[in-house]
């Protein structure tokens, strides 16, 4: 196949004070025609530095100091700014991982889209309209015209990346990047974008440039693939090889470290419960009491569920499905509309508010995004203690227990008096951890807390809690729509579905055995659901 952009010996600096010298060092990679090339890596690895060098549109202090990068016989690092804007949109198109943050919300979806001709084009107003609408029909968005009229508050998340697709083929650039564009999706948007990128990749003879640190992806859509790690290109070759004979050491971790679909034979877990869930509801209302377009959504719907003692309970389903809402009735940050939520012989839901934080010490909740969680302008350590000095530990003995937390969850202890920004992804989820433990509660609820962590973190921190949970004795309900990750670490599984439980069993027969056809969707969506990782990652969920 004929070779439409290549990288030769690519170096980008970064600028002085950073970790290290480069964010990518003599980089050399080729993409042909028709082909999707899948660049692998975990953050810090150089992809998105990769797409700013291609695109000229490198972070300030950072530059392309070695190296070319050919494309249609021009190297596009010696191009100005007129000509790299001349090449951006009409012949490399982009489509970027949040489309929320890429589209401009006072603009209809059609307006943004007709930009790309009104700049790149002499069409009048007419044709740019029917092209519009076309491109959204191609992208499979429903009633094209209405979308083309929306803005992007109003388009769901997978329609906001088809929106985002359909800009980006607006002019049929010969080259397409897709930077991580399925990762805030859910299972079954993101196999319907994958469905859509491979149809249109094959019907234009498009070639992509897919940035990704998911392997389930790359199974499901690569025809090569490319693995960075700290800038550097450590092995790159056809989707299947590297898939089931990698040979760098690196590329071996990060496949070694994907969760299998399928469960590992289950723990012997006590039939006591220590929570039960029993009716529990909650509606949201928007708009008065007189307002004409009162909105009310069922968050959740009359749901029973029951967490054994020492047990984990997994909660999986799409956004909108109810799991958040469900976690958060559990530990009374929202108040259910009816039901109970027993905790051994107490009703949570029954309690004032006074009441409920006392019971705080035996129920804790780990959040997804930890440093949103966490106050920027107090210390670690300071953040770990503050819940027992509520409870009447002296400072000085809950700071003892903060640096003990630490050390628990596999941190430095010196390291609590740092700052949250001080640290990775990975080390602040643990700080979340810390600070849910240093209450010794009796159950942890955790809220999609390693979705936003990448591969090789999320398997150490879910090592973590099998580990915390073994070693405490810990009753966890974790809430996901990771079907991989739930698969490794839960007992039993409740599947939602627009605020229902409509599945609940152990995690063998659920993930065996569907017996719902929402729960059958789930799970054929799931990202190279056919592909086994030649080495199993149960090994990265024991106990260290």
């Amino acid at each position: 196949m004929k070779t439409v952009l290549s990288i030769e010996g690519l170096t980008v600096a970064l600028p002085p004070g950073a970790d290290r010298p480069h964010a990518l060092e003599d980089v050399s990679l080729a993409l042909s025609a028709n082909e999707i090339l899948c660049v692998v890596g975990e953050s810090g690895s150089g992809k998105s530095m990769m797409t700013g060098a291609l695109l000229g549109l490198l972070p300030e202090g950072v530059r392309a100091t070695a190296g070319k990068i050919l494309f249609d016989g021009e190297d596009l690092l010696t191009l100005g700014d007129a000509a790299l804007r001349k090449i951006r949109g009409a012949r490399i198109g982009m489509v970027f991982q949040e489309p929320m943050t890429a589209l401009n919300p006072l603009r209809t979806i059609g307006d943004q889209i007709a930009e790309m001709f009104r700049t790149h084009t002499d069409l009048v107003s007419a044709e740019i309209t029917q092209r519009v609408i076309d491109l959204l029909r191609d992208v499979h968005i429903p009633h094209p015209e209405e979308a083309r009229r929306a803005y992007p508050h109003e388009l769901s998340g997978g329609q906001r990346q088809r929106a985002m697709i359909a800009m980006a083929l607006a002019l049929e650039p010969r080259v397409l990047i897709a930077d991580e564009p399925t990762t805030a999706l859910d299972v079954t948007t993101q196999a319907q974008i994958l469905k859509l990128i491979r149809e249109l990749q094959q019907r234009k003879g498009t070639a992509v440039l897919f940035i990704t640190h998911d392997f389930g992806v790359v199974a499901e859509i690569a025809d090569r693939v490319a693995v960075m790690q700290r800038g550097r290109l450590v092995e790159a070759g056809r989707a299947e090889d590297i898939l089931k004979r990698p040979q760098h050491l690196y590329t071996k971790a990060l496949i070694a470290a994907v969760p299998p679909l399928v469960p590992p034979p289950p723990k012997a877990v006590t039939a006591e419960p220590i929570l039960r869930i029993e009716h529990v509801s909650k509606t949201y209302r928007k708009g008065g009491l007189w307002s004409r377009h009162r909105r009310v959504t069922h968050a959740v719907q009359d749901a029973n569920l029951v967490l054994p003692r020492g047990g984990t309970l997994g909660i999986v389903g799409e956004s909108g499905s109810g799991k958040s809402t469900l976690a958060r009735c559990i530990v009374r940050l929202l108040d259910p509309d009816s039901g109970s939520i027993h905790l051994g012989g107490t009703d949570l839901a029954r309690l004032s508010r006074s009441a409920m934080r006392e019971q705080t010490r035996r129920i804790q909740m780990v959040f997804q995004d930890p440093f949103a969680s966490l106050n920027p302008r107090r210390r670690a350590g300071e953040l770990v203690a503050q819940g027992p000095i509520i409870h009447g530990e002296t400072p000085a003995k809950a700071l003892a227990k903060a640096k003990d937390m630490f050390a628990l969850v596999g941190l430095d202890p010196d390291a609590t008096e740092r700052y949250p920004h001080e640290f990775s992804g990975g080390q602040r989820q643990r700080i979340g951890l810390a600070r849910a433990l240093a209450l010794e509660p009796e159950v942890l609820v955790a809220d999609e807390p390693v979705s936003a962590l990448d591969v090789s973190v999320q398997a150490q921190v879910l090592r973590l809690l099998a580990d915390l949970r073994s070693r405490l004795g810990l009753s966890v309900v974790f809430i996901t729509h990771d079907l991989r990750v739930a698969a490794q670490i839960c007992d039993r599984i409740a599947v939602m579905k627009s605020g229902v439980v409509v599945e609940e069993g152990r995690t063998a027969e659920v993930f065996g055995a569907p017996r719902h056809s929402y729960t059958r969707a789930l799970l054929a969506s799931v990202p190279g659901r056919g592909w086994t990782p030649p080495e199993r990652s149960d090994v990265l969920l024991a106990a260290p």
